[in-house]
């Protein structure tokens, strides 16, 4: 007899049998029990109730036996084991056949030959020196397994055995035809009912689903699969894949976790665990998920592109350059590439100018992204340039006249508007942001909004909202306490202020309070003083310099060309104090 030495693969503790157990499929595998039906997902139309683990034995046997001879206790649990289709239970009926001496018999080979066809095809990423896949020339599935070699789908006969209703979907792995996939349906179905405990019929099932837009479907075949057992991965990959186009990240991240747990070493799951990780934005996670993957091919560019993005996320500019400099071999010119080294330069290594660069080179490219215009528009619209400025706006307005623009470009030409005090402006852009968002930076943006067109009672309905939501935010609370002051409420704003004032360490943050404190007294004397202790813990506080300023011109006080100085030194465009400048007599 001829055995193929050193076949069986080296594989995770999982599939390491003894020969002697108890070939019972689903129980196999103690760390992943199978409830009943009714406590773990729907049944798929038309496909019979998986069968409860409570009983004892192997599983029984279909009652049309294959035409290739074998008969007796051995050749049932290789049955059972191939038909139970999990690797593990493929893994071990070849180590049967092969110590058992039954690889030259008709019935070895011919089980040889159909596990190395499942294990190759629908199990791939398992490794290993299997024995050669030569069928007898009687045997009934030759004619199956040469169609599944040239893509053809050969149909069962109307009483085929299971192995005759599963293998010619082989053919088909590999095919997207909507129609081709759903026509061999009836016959997947078929393979169920003769055998319930097998996963690779539900497999299929579902792979036909998903490749058919019938996803509702293929998620409750691929769950009823891994109910079964949770060893049949590409049911895992299936569904994950499900549970990506739902947005449903973190749920697909558990479920490919789960599957890495009893596969090691499978970079399928690997691929598509960090890819869940960095749609999840758990930045750490997918930067050392992916780190792993680019240790075996360091040339992956779409991976690099993705662990760049993820250093830059956690602020590891240099590291993420070294990336960046690798993918460069491959393309120059990809839009996700010039974007991240746009980013390094501006936030890694403030250089605005190279940023820009990068930016102006990718705005010609094929396909730009909304994030990375908006991304130039912001970095031109914040800079001190004019011409720099006008090119944000030009940007600014492009992406705006989009059809329905991201919130994203909503906020962006808030922002713009609020910074130029175009308060009518940037009413609506405010309008739609509560109305679909409402987050924090919102409700500050429309209290600014609101105080800036003197509508003292929706900016006090906007902070106080704030304040109620995020109470211990200090720019919240300082926020409020301005509103409860615009609106005639000084005492309760001056309440807040003594309660919070003590506690707020020295520096930028008491000099606010000081400042709002001093709009709360009722005497000159007492505001001065504020003033005074609110310049004495920040010097550049500018409402407190504008606040002296105003209070010694009242009085016709020299000393207010001091606070105009300074005033004048922190916002020199300031328009509230450019006319007073030719009046005291302050060149430009």
């Amino acid at each position: 007899m001829r055995h193929a030495a050193g076949w069986f693969p080296i594989l995770p503790a999982i599939f390491l049998f003894s020969c002697t157990a108890q070939p019972v499929i689903r129980q196999n595998n103690p760390d992943t029990p199978v409830p009943a039906v009714s406590e773990t997902v729907p049944q798929s139309r038309g496909m019979p109730a998986i069968p409860s683990t409570e009983s004892s034995g192997p599983p029984p046997m279909p009652p049309n036996q294959p035409a290739a001879g074998g008969t007796g206790r051995l050749a049932d649990e290789i049955r059972s084991l191939v038909y139970g289709g999990i690797p593990s239970a493929l893994l071990k009926a070849l180590e049967i056949i092969r110590t058992q001496n039954l690889s030259s018999g008709e019935f070895g080979r011919t089980m040889n030959a159909i596990i190395v066809y499942l294990l190759q095809r629908l199990y791939p990423d398992i490794q290993g020196q299997f024995p050669a896949a030569v069928l007898p020339q009687t045997a009934v599935y030759m004619k199956i397994l040469q169609g599944v070699d040239k893509g053809i789908y050969t149909a069962p006969p109307q009483n085929g055995d299971y192995l005759e209703y599963v293998l010619p979907f082989l053919a088909l792995i590999k095919d997207a035809d909507p129609e081709r996939l759903t026509e061999s349906l009836p016959h997947l179905e078929k393979a169920v009912a003769l055998y319930p405990n097998g996963v690779i019929p539900r497999y299929f099932i579902g792979f036909v689903y998903e490749n058919s837009g019938r996803f509702a479907e293929a998620r409750t075949a691929y769950s009823e699969t891994l109910s079964i057992s949770k060893e049949c991965y590409p049911a895992a990959l299936g569904l994950a894949r499900l549970l990506e186009g739902e947005g449903l990240y973190q749920d697909e991240a558990r479920l490919l976790s789960d599957a890495l747990m009893l596969f090691p070493d499978n970079m399928n799951i690997k691929r598509r665990l960090a890819t869940a990780y960095y749609k999840m934005e758990d930045w750490s996670r997918a930067g050392g998920a992916i780190a792993e993957i680019l240790q075996r091919n360091n040339r992956e560019g779409n991976f690099l592109l993705m662990y760049a993005h993820a250093l830059i996320e956690q602020k590891q500019f240099t590291q993420a350059q070294g990336q960046l400099d690798a993918y460069a071999i491959i393309n120059t010119n990809n839009p996700q590439y010039l974007f991240l080294r746009a980013r390094v330069q501006a936030e890694g290594f403030r250089n605005r100018d190279a940023a820009l660069n990068y930016l102006h080179a990718l705005r010609n490219a094929p396909v730009v992204t909304d994030e990375s215009m908006v991304y130039m528009a912001k970095l031109l619209l914040e800079s001190d340039r004019k011409e720099e400025q006008a090119e944000g706006r030009t940007v600014l307005t492009e992406l705006i006249g989009k059809e329905n623009p991201s919130l994203t470009v909503i906020e962006l030409a808030a922002t713009d508007a609020i910074r130029r005090e175009a308060w009518d402006e940037a009413l609506p852009y405010m309008q739609r942001l509560l109305d679909e968002r409402r987050s924090s930076a919102d409700l500050m943006n429309a209290y600014t909004v609101a105080h800036g067109q003197s509508n003292n009672a929706a900016a006090l309905a906007y902070a106080r909202e704030l304040f109620q939501k995020e109470p211990s935010r200090t720019d919240a609370t300082l926020v409020y306490i301005a509103a409860l002051i615009d609106t005639g409420r000084t005492t309760d704003a001056a309440a807040l202020i003594d309660a919070r004032i003590n506690a707020t360490p020295t520096g930028t943050v008491r000099a606010r309070y000081y400042y709002l404190r001093s709009r709360t007294r009722s005497s000159d004397e007492a505001r001065l003083d504020d003033l005074r202790s609110s310049l004495f813990e920040d010097p550049r506080n500018l409402q407190s310099l504008i606040a002296m300023f105003e209070y010694y011109h009242r009085q016709g006080d020299r000393r207010a060309l001091y606070y105009l100085k300074q005033a004048l030194a922190i916002t020199p465009d300031n328009p509230q104090l450019k006319r007073y400048e030719k009046e005291y007599a302050i060149s430009p």
